[in-house]
C-alpha cells in the first residue's frame, strides 16, 4: 500500500501488527465522526489493553505489538480506528528506521495488505494505518502521519486527556467534605515498561516479518513478509534484474508444469498488465518472459521473467510474482519451489526466497515489488497460497496484497 490508498476488509477480524528494527509501542484509538475519542476508554494500549470491540496484544520484545479489530463488536457511533506506533526509547526518533504495519486475516492469519510509510525523520510516533466504515463496509487505509511530540501528542490530539504524573499533595486538615461528583478519570501518559538489566541475546534470525534491510551486506535471503529495500550504497538499483523462479516434483520420474508470471498494478491496485507464457512482454519490453518450462526437471530457474526497473512506465508502482499449476497439480506435489532475484549484468543472486510450506492448492503469489515514493523498489516475500490454475485469477487476490 502506498500513503492514502485504501483496501476493502474481506474479513470481520483483522489484526494490524507494526514491525521495525527497533522496538515499538503500538496502540489504537476509537473514534466518532468527529474525530475524537468518546473518553479515555476509546485509548487501547499497553497499561488499557482492551475495549470494545478493540484489543491490544504485546510481542514480549521478540514480535511486533499488534492492535485486533472485530467489526462487528465495534459499537455504533465509532467510524475509525486509527492503528498508531512510537519508539520504545525514549527520545528515539523514526530516522532511520522503516516501520512496516502489515493487515491480517485475525483468524487464519492470511496478510491482507502491508505499508511502510516513507521518508521519516525526526519523528518520534505515527498515526500507521486507519480501520474505518464507508457506506457500511469497513476498509483499511495507509495514513503515514507523523507526530514530533510522541504517543502523547497523538492522544491529545484525538481528545485523550493525557497528564504527567505529579507529585502527591501534602493531605490538608481531616473535614468533613462537601459532597461532589467524582471527577472522570484521566488517562496518563503512557509510560515504557522499565528496561531489563541486561539486553538478551539477539536471535539467530529476524522475526518473520520484522523490519527490512538493503543490499549492501550482499546476498539477502527472506523469511515469509520480510522485505529487502533494492538500494546499494545509498543508491536505488534500477538497472535490469531478473526474477528466476525455480521448482522440483516431490514424486520422482513425475513431470510438474507450472507458469510463472508478473502482475503489474497501478497506485491504486488498478490492473495494468500481465506478463506471463501467452503474453511474453508487457510494458513496451520493460518485462520480458523467458517461455515455458513444461516438466520442472533439471538444474537452475524453470523461468525467468526479466526486469528493467529504470524502464518501469509511472504510471506501475506494483509488481506480483505468481506460479500457477494449469495443469491443476497441487503444491503438495512440489519440491524446492524457490523465488530469486540477479542482477541481470553480471548473474550475482541479490535476493532469495525458498518456499518452506506447501497447500494443496494450485496458485501462490511468490514475492512482490513495491515502488517507494523516494524512486527505489522494495521485494517482499509472500508465499500465499491461492485457489487458481491462471494467472487471470490471481489478478484480484494480488491485488489485495499491494
Amino acid at each position: 500500500m502506498t500513503p492514502g490508498s485504501n483496501i476493502p476488509l474481506s474479513a470481520a477480524r483483522v489484526t494490524v501488527d507494526v514491525a521495525a528494527p527497533v522496538r515499538l509501542d503500538v496502540s489504537g484509538l476509537l473514534l466518532t465522526a468527529d474525530g475524537k475519542v468518546r473518553s479515555d476508554d476509546d485509548f487501547i494500549f499497553y497499561n488499557q489493553p482492551t475495549g470494545p470491540g478493540v484489543t491490544y496484544r504485546s510481542g514480549g520484545g521478540t514480535a511486533p505489538d499488534a492492535i485486533t479489530v472485530d467489526t462487528g463488536a465495534v459499537p455504533p457511533g465509532i467510524e475509525k480506528i486509527v492503528v498508531t506506533a512510537s519508539p520504545d526509547a525514549a527520545g528515539q526518533t523514526f530516522q532511520g528506521i522503516e516501520p512496516t504495519a502489515t493487515i491480517r486475516n485475525a483468524d487464519d492469519n492470511s496478510v491482507l495488505g502491508s505499508f511502510t510509510p516513507p521518508q521519516l525523520g525526526t519523528e518520534t510516533a505515527l498515526v500507521v494505518v486507519e480501520i474505518y466504515l464507508r457506506n457500511g463496509a469497513w476498509k483499511a487505509r495507509a495514513v503515514g502521519q507523523g507526530y514530533a511530540n510522541g504517543l502523547a501528542g497523538i492522544a491529545t490530539d484525538f481528545g485523550v486527556s493525557v497528564e504527567e504524573p505529579a507529585p502527591a499533595p501534602v493531605a490538608p486538615p481531616v473535614q468533613a467534605p462537601a459532597p461532589v461528583a467524582p471527577p472522570a478519570p484521566a488517562m496518563q501518559a503512557p509510560v515504557a515498561p522499565p528496561a531489563p538489566a541486561a539486553p538478551p541475546a539477539p536471535p539467530a534470525a529476524p522475526p518473520i516479518g520484522a523490519g527490512k534491510i538493503n543490499l549492501d551486506k550482499g546476498r539477502v535471503s527472506l523469511q515469509k513478509n520480510q522485505t529487502v529495500s533494492l538500494v546499494k550504497g545509498g543508491r536505488p538499483l534500477l538497472s535490469q534484474v531478473k526474477m528466476g523462479l525455480g521448482w522440483e516434483p516431490a514424486f520422482r520420474g513425475k513431470d510438474i508444469d507450472l507458469d510463472a508470471s508478473v502482475i503489474a498494478y497501478g497506485p491504486q491496485r488498478n490492473h495494468i498488465d500481465s506478463c506471463y507464457f501467452g503474453k511474453l512482454s508487457i510494458l513496451n519490453g520493460a518485462i520480458k518472459h523467458s517461455g515455458d518450462n513444461l516438466t520442472g526437471e533439471g538444474g537452475g530457474d524453470d523461468e525467468v521473467i526479466v526486469v528493467d526497473l529504470g524502464r518501469i512506465p509511472q504510471e506501475a508502482t506494483g509488481l506480483v510474482f505468481t506460479v500457477n499449476s494449469f495443469s491443476g497439480q497441487k503444491f503438495t506435489e512440489v519440491a524446492k519451489a524457490y523465488c530469486r532475484l540477479l542482477d541481470a549484468a553480471t548473474g550475482e543472486e541479490l535476493v532469495r526466497f525458498d518456499l518452506t510450506g506447501a497447500e494443496p492448492q494450485t496458485g501462490v503469489m511468490m514475492a512482490k515489488l513495491i515502488k517507494q515514493f523516494s524512486g527505489e523498489w522494495e521485494m517482499t516475500a509472500m508465499g500465499d497460497f491461492v485457489k487458481s490454475r491462471t494467472v487471470r485469477g490471481m489478478v484480484k487476490p494480488a491485488a489485495q496484497s499491494l
